[in-house]
């Protein structure tokens, strides 16, 4: 199974309809486009990401294209499948909209394909591959054992991207399928998230959250924050949309945000989504980035890209995050406005403290960059082909 360089051929599937481009925000081609440039130049063979056609035309670089044509998913196949998962049989409208992504496997070097988010991808790949469930979400909620059972009983490892994400898909699983959960942890780009070269702050603390602007994400946390601290010498800016379109209408949350903005003033800025090639420099004009999820997060890539960006980062304890954290950074409790603006309030009033933070959160990324990463994957696509005797935790 594995390739003329000793690698094992790999080809990742992306949710159908996804973007392999450095356009979008969206978190899984950004985790595969980490993975896959992290390996050598001149690595064989190349790593290779199944997009579908009519997706964004400028593409990540880091992986050759397999191109297919996208099945557009039916009204009525959500409460197909559901009916379907209930009663313990194939769930067929997801199956339908999956099977092009694989249409031409046949063709493919033996290896592995990694599901990303797709549960039900994995009984559709052919035995002459090792199928890989590679987990950002907790997918399973809606399985029992047994239909868990049934669709990933072939799977060679379920991928999760941090503990957390593993405990909760371990209570969805059956005792045979727990043994072949692996944590594959989220790396980052310590190269293109790096600190700014003069660390010193302004007259103001300039704090940033970069997210999607959904109530999970809890940029309205952030702004209540701000109105507690009623001081001058603080301000915020929060760059996001509710999906990953600038041009979109503004959605009731987004309103609700706006609104609160305009009370503080010119002490907050609402900047629209913006690419990625773009963020990097959005964090690096930061002093704090701030991260104040509500939402249970399997793993917040924010948070290491405001590590590696060399400045604190204020981040709810829920979820992934306290173990994306590690020992670096500053944990708050989750939607608890009072505690953030107490973090900000430390960080604002001790410039020691804000820099011997952001120096260890810079620490922290450099020890987890793709590179890290990329070897954890690499060890598990190992096992799964059979070249590695012993078992990745």
């Amino acid at each position: 199974m594995s390739g003329d360089g000793g690698r094992v051929p790999e080809v990742h599937v992306l949710t159908p309809g996804d973007h392999f481009s450095p356009r979008t925000g969206s978190a899984i081609p950004t985790v595969v486009d980490g993975l896959c440039a992290a390996l050598p130049a001149g690595t064989t063979p190349r790593p290779r990401v199944a997009v579908a056609d009519g997706t964004y035309p400028d593409r990540y670089a880091s992986a050759d294209v397999i191109g297919y044509p996208l099945a557009v998913a039916r009204p009525a196949d959500r409460y197909v499948d559901a009916l379907a998962g209930r009663l313990g049989l194939p769930r067929p409208g997801v199956r339908r909209t999956l099977a092009p992504t694989v249409a031409e496997q046949d063709a493919w070097p033996a290896g592995a394909v990694l599901a990303h988010n797709a549960p039900q991808l994995v009984p559709l790949v052919h035995e002459r591959h090792a199928a890989v469930l590679y987990a950002h979400n907790l997918l399973l909620r809606t399985y029992t054992p047994r239909e868990a059972d049934r669709v990933l009983g072939r799977a060679a490892a379920i991928v999760c991207v941090s503990g957390d994400l593993a405990e909760q898909t371990a209570v969805h699983l059956p005792a045979a399928l727990r043994s072949r959960l692996r944590v594959v942890p989220n790396g980052v780009d310590t190269t293109r998230f790096t600190p700014r070269a003069d660390p010193a702050r302004g007259e103001r603390l300039r704090v940033v959250f970069v997210g999607r602007m959904i109530r999970d994400k809890g940029a309205d946390v952030l702004l209540d924050a701000l109105a507690l601290l009623d001081r001058d010498d603080v301000e915020v800016t929060l760059v996001g949309s509710q999906n990953f379109d600038a041009a979109a209408s503004l959605s009731p949350f987004e309103r609700e945000v706006a609104q609160k903005a305009a009370a503080l003033g010119d002490r907050v800025r609402l900047v629209p989504f913006r690419p990625r090639a773009e963020v990097a420099d959005l964090y690096r004009e930061a002093d704090v980035v701030v991260v104040p999820s509500r939402w249970a997060e399997p793993f917040a890539l924010t948070v290491m890209e405001g590590m590696a960006s060399g400045v604190p980062v204020v981040a709810s304890a829920i979820g992934g995050i306290p173990e994306v954290m590690g020992d670096a950074g500053v944990r708050v409790r989750p939607d608890d406005p009072a505690d953030l603006a107490a973090a900000l309030t430390a960080l604002a009033d001790d410039e020691m403290l804000r820099r011997t933070v952001g120096r260890g959160c810079r620490l922290h990324a450099e020890a987890r960059d793709w590179a890290w990463a990329r070897g954890r994957l690499d060890a598990v696509l190992a096992e799964v082909a059979g070249l590695s005797p012993r078992p990745v935790g």
